[in-house]
């Protein structure tokens, strides 16, 4: 049985878990799909790309922040007790056995495998003439023109390297003055990763092309030495919003600032010669302890590009996307979306059921319909063809009221929330970046429509973002209501968000930063106080690392009360420990679909035996509950109940993918089991919607 632990590791570890070394747990969660035989052979290859992509993230935010710490002299410790620098020491030790694991499951298993069935990534000693001869042609076409070496000398000085570029460390003898000199090629981000040989099997990692062909660079000169290397560098957003004239000018500032972020990783192939490591350290100003050296290719997230070649029978067989039966099309003529709304209430689970036969089609029409007098949403990520980007074009062109609250702060979306920002301004949409000092993740939409004597107001409150790309690997829920006491909570949202409104109290969301914490702790104390055995709660969210809420849920364990949390990632409380949580149980699910959804359900939420359950976007981090503003909504309607019911049950049930967290110990459920929840939820989709319909 797999297992893994983030270990006790100073004395307020008694309590907590480092959140740091949680959410490296989680990352080897992610690659231990890739570990798995069973997992096809392209997924395998994909699961090291985002184990790639998770480590880059990590370091240019949660370890970047960690050395500002440590630079600034800051002493206080972490929930679980440590300091930032004691942090960077263990995070350190686990990255580099995380890492060379990765390296030798890609060099041993992953690449071997995909050469067995035809997918060959190649190097340039493997190439006969003939392919040598094809690629000599490409590099002359297509990369020699776009490489600029530059030199390093008393007249040229250390060029700039930009965060996350992967790069060739070249030194070159010259044969006439007998001098060794160093340069630096930039291996282009514009050109692929891996080139591909004519039959479209064989790829070769473009720096390793480049590399053969130094000669074309440093005409006349002898090489000798080359080796590829890569820098992380804080990427963190530096902004002072409360000094800020111009918000959407700040943040533009900000991220052309952080190209020039102080460098927190270097990575650096193996065969790197001490030499040449210690200029590069020297000149980035990077110590050994922020130095990893790696045997296979640096940046595996360019696997990518592998995983995209059209191999079906290597990858995941594809579920059908499902439209949800309350809008499917007996006929011709697409279902109005607003007319299913007010007989009843609809519940959608994302990828199972089509973002774009819900979300998307809600939007559209909403842009479309005459009577629509006004739509207002909130924009943290969306894709980079957006259809719902363009309905709201559409609408405002149509002379409709249309408000766009786009948060600019997303992290690492802020150039393209920008961009958006700017596209809808001058279509004549209303966009306003939400209020000074928070991050404006909650996912809401409201559109109201004339009918009759007045206006009725139609929502969605959701879990994840209005992102058609990310709405097919991600999963997620959403509720659409025509409730007016949605409506009204949502109006009095937006009238939060937009205006000078103070926040009036709502009737059936909890939001952050007013409301949700101590609506939580309530919920909980209420399964404390209710009769003895009854008392239930089980939530299902992302992250589970506020300290405040954690010791809530020990105290309710010590009462009785039965835990169980599906935490997919950071996880900061200890279940199991006698005395503290012999009560609590926590899951993880790690499989082909980003578990995303935020449910929480208690079992006398709404009074005795009477259950009450909400979803929305807050998970249960600090920044979630005080930085952000996070709406819940309490799901009302009962065939909704039913259904949340059931996807929290089928998630419990999983015994392939889930993993189980003991003190402070990971654990696959099962090597072989047969619930897999991603494959049941599915099917529950399908069938969901065969039940009769209720009316509202």
């Amino acid at each position: 049985m797999w297992s893994c632990s983030v270990g006790a590791v100073d004395d307020g570890g008694h309590r907590f878990i480092n959140r740091e070394l949680s959410w490296l747990e989680f990352n080897e969660r992610v690659l231990n799909l890739a570990v798995d035989p069973a997992t096809p052979p392209l997924e395998r290859a994909k699961y090291l790309a985002i184990f790639s992509q998770n480590l880059d993230e990590f370091f240019q935010v949660r370890v970047a922040g960690l050395l500002d710490r440590v630079d600034a002299g800051v002493l206080d410790r972490s929930p679980d007790g440590l300091t930032a620098g004691e942090q960077l020491v263990h995070i350190g030790r686990r990255v580099r056995l995380l890492s060379r694991r990765a390296d030798k499951l890609y060099l041993n298993e992953v690449a071997p495998q995909l050469a067995s069935l035809g997918v060959c990534i190649v190097s340039w000693a493997d190439l006969d003439d003939a392919d040598r001869a094809h690629l000599h042609a490409e590099f002359a076409q297509r990369i020699f023109p776009v490489l600029t070496p530059l030199a390093v000398d008393p007249g040229h000085p250390f060029p700039y390297i930009s965060n996350l570029s992967l790069n060739l460390a070249v030194q070159v003898s010259d044969p006439v003055e007998g001098e060794t000199r160093f340069a630096r090629v930039k291996v282009p981000q514009v050109l692929p990763r891996f080139v591909a040989l004519p039959d479209a099997e064989r790829f070769i990692p473009l720096e390793q092309l480049i590399a053969a062909h130094l000669g074309a660079l440093f005409h006349g000169m002898t090489i000798a030495h080359r080796v590829a290397f890569r820098v992380t560098r804080n990427a963190d957003l530096a902004l002072e919003e409360t000094e800020a004239e111009d918000l959407l000018a700040a943040v533009e500032m900000e991220v052309r600032r952080r190209r020039f972020g102080k460098a927190v990783r270097l990575q650096v192939h193996a065969d790197m010669s001490d030499e040449v490591l210690e200029l590069l350290q020297r000149e980035l100003d990077v110590d050994d302890q922020h130095t990893h050296r790696h045997d296979a290719p640096l940046d595996l997230s360019g696997l990518w590009s592998i995983y995209a070649i059209d191999r079906p029978d290597l990858k995941f067989p594809q579920l059908p996307r499902i439209t949800p039966r309350a809008l499917a099309r007996p006929t011709e003529e697409e279902v109005d979306v607003f007319s299913v709304l007010r007989r009843r209430d609809l519940l959608v689970q994302h990828p199972y059921e089509s973002f774009s036969e819900s979300t998307d089609t809600f939007i559209r029409q909403a842009s479309e319909d005459p009577q629509v007098q006004a739509i207002k949403l909130t924009l943290y990520r969306t894709s980079g063809d957006s259809p719902i980007i363009a309905s709201l074009i559409r609408a405002a062109e149509a002379g409709k009221q249309v408000v766009a609250l786009v948060e600019l702060k997303a992290r690492f979306d802020e150039a393209n929330n920008i961009e958006w920002a700017r596209r809808l301004e001058r279509a004549g949409v209303h966009v306003v970046y939400g209020l000074v000092g928070l991050k404006t993740h909650t996912k809401v939409v409201l559109v109201a429509r004339a009918e009759g004597d007045g206006v009725r107001c139609y929502c969605h409150i959701g879990t994840g973002n209005y992102n058609e790309r990310t709405a097919r690997l991600y999963e997620d829920c959403a509720v659409f209501t025509s409730a007016d006491d949605v409506a009204t909570d949502v109006q009095r949202l937006f009238n939060v968000l937009t205006g000078y409104s103070r926040e009036a109290g709502y009737r059936r969301l909890l939001v952050a930063p007013e409301h949700l914490r101590s609506g939580f702790i309530e919920l909980i104390r209420g399964e404390r106080a209710a009769p003895p055995g009854t008392g239930a709660i089980i939530m299902k969210m992302n992250s589970l690392a506020d300290p405040a809420l954690i010791d809530e849920l020990y105290a309710a364990s010590s009462d009785g009360v039965r835990i169980q949390l599906i935490v997919r990632g950071i996880c900061c409380l200890r279940p199991g420990v006698p005395g503290l949580s012999e009560h609590i149980t926590v899951r993880s699910i790690v499989g082909r679909y980003l578990e995303h959804s935020r449910v929480f359900r208690f079992a006398n939420g709404s009074g005795p035996g009477r259950p009450l359950t909400y979803l929305g976007s807050a998970d249960l981090m600090p920044r979630n509950l005080d930085r952000r503003v996070e709406a819940l909504v309490a799901v009302a309607d009962p065939a909704s109940q039913r259904r949340l019911d059931e996807i929290l049950r089928i998630t419990l049930d999983d015994d392939v993918r889930a993993w189980e967290l003991h003190n402070d110990v990971w654990e696959r459920v099962a090597e072989r089991g047969e619930r897999e929840a991603q494959v049941e939820l599915h099917e529950l989709a399908r069938t969901w919607w065969a039940e009769p319909a209720p009316t509202r």
